[in-house]
């Protein structure tokens, strides 16, 4: 069967696809419709942080099923109400909101910082965010994000939304006027080419707010739930938001996003200000409940700075060889390696050999490996880049 002839048949263009059908996957492997296997260094952008098919979540996903999938957000689920003690528990946070996607946590994040805004005379409503930044692609998220790409034609777009230099502190305090709500940023940029700022600049933001009664909201879609080597990426500075927003890796392959705010931005919302039809279903929510205690229960994060730390030198010693090799960023197994070449020829050369990677801003390699990738998977995939970056120098 050609299946990738049938997609482009009747699914709409909108996705840069590879060319592999993948049919299962399990740990870090998956495997392509004619029985290729392949080592995943992707994790279906930092969803699968646990790998593919975690026993424990297949298992609580296998539970729930039997149990109830779907009664609407008008009745209470155990499920819901235990990932939000967790999340509670283990952040700063006081209240959760449940929804779809990433997109719609930010979208949530977004109305909420409006109606607490709207208690201010005059109301408080602009936005600031950064340059280079991906924040969704609803239309208030499109406008958030600082990536002119992701807005072309779809004019016009929301008012309110001022973006300004990525790691610039002065840009951030020269655009806040009387009317600025919150500052919504990543801890790390993932679109934008593992980008990460300097140390303090975190504490300077958090500061900045804190002096002018302006909310600071962290997307840490792509940096949560272990990703960096601890739960949260705003740990490592120890900067703590107002509102913080989750997804991806939250339920490990199903779909899930949480909005997580202080009691008092919270209380802003009332019955009837927000809802998600599907936000918070009880089978996701089951598979979110096993992912939060394999992370806070187990040693896997411990793992990961350790797994990280070796990842991290394997690379600089590649890129004591190769010129072509500008700069290696790395946080946790967050992985960027920005090159002088197009970094998509790399990436297509990757998946010949049987290894999935990603690229992002043209000429930025990204890796989001699964936290459970072994020292055996890196060395190999070293060795094949080596190859790759020795035919192009």
């Amino acid at each position: 069967m050609d299946w990738i002839n049938k997609d482009r048949q009747y699914i709409m263009d909108v996705y840069a696809r590879l060319p592999l059908v993948v049919t299962r996957a399990k740990g870090y492997k998956v495997w392509d419709d004619k029985g290729k296997v392949y080592t995943d260094l992707f994790s279906g952008i930092s969803v699968c942080n646990l790998g593919h098919c975690h026993p424990k979540v297949v298992k609580a996903v296998e539970a729930q099923i039997y149990r109830l999938f779907h009664i609407s957000n008008l009745y209470y689920t155990l499920p819901q109400i235990e990932v939000a003690e967790l999340l509670v528990k283990h952040s700063f946070a006081d209240k959760v909101f449940f929804s779809n996607s990433g997109a719609e946590a930010n979208e949530a994040a977004i109305k909420l910082v409006r109606k607490w805004g709207n208690q201010f005379s005059p109301p408080k409503y602009k936005i600031i965010t950064l340059e280079g930044s991906f924040h969704g692609r609803t239309m208030a998220t499109i406008t958030a994000t600082g990536q002119q790409k992701v807005k072309s034609g779809f004019a016009p777009l929301l008012p309110g939304f001022i973006h300004v230099p990525f790691n610039n502190v002065k840009a951030i305090e020269r655009a806040i006027d009387k009317e600025t709500v919150a500052i919504m940023l990543e801890p790390i940029q993932g679109e934008g080419g593992i980008r990460i700022p300097s140390p303090r600049y975190l504490k300077k933001v958090r500061k900045i707010c804190d002096e002018n009664q302006i909310l600071l909201i962290f997307d840490e879609i792509q940096t949560g739930m272990g990703r960096t080597g601890t739960l949260f990426a705003y740990e490592h500075e120890g900067v703590k938001p107002d509102i913080l927003t989750l997804a991806k890796s939250l339920a490990n392959g199903l779909p899930i996003g949480a909005m997580l705010a202080k009691e008092q931005i919270a209380m802003a919302f009332s019955v009837g200000s927000h809802a998600s039809t599907f936000g918070g279903n009880p089978v996701s929510c089951a598979a979110a409940k096993a992912v939060l205690k394999i992370l806070t229960g187990t040693e896997l994060l411990e793992y990961t700075r350790q797994i990280s730390a070796f990842f991290k030198e394997k690379l600089h010693q590649l890129k004591e060889r190769y010129k072509i090799i500008k700069e290696v960023r790395i946080c946790g197994l967050m992985i960027g390696i920005e090159l002088d070449i197009k970094a998509q020829t790399i990436v297509e050369k990757c998946l010949q050999r049987g290894f999935l990677i990603n690229a992002v801003q043209a000429n930025v390699l990204r890796l989001l490996p699964p936290l459970i990738i072994e020292r055996e998977a890196i060395e190999a995939f070293i060795e094949v880049l080596d190859k790759i970056l020795r035919e192009e120098q």
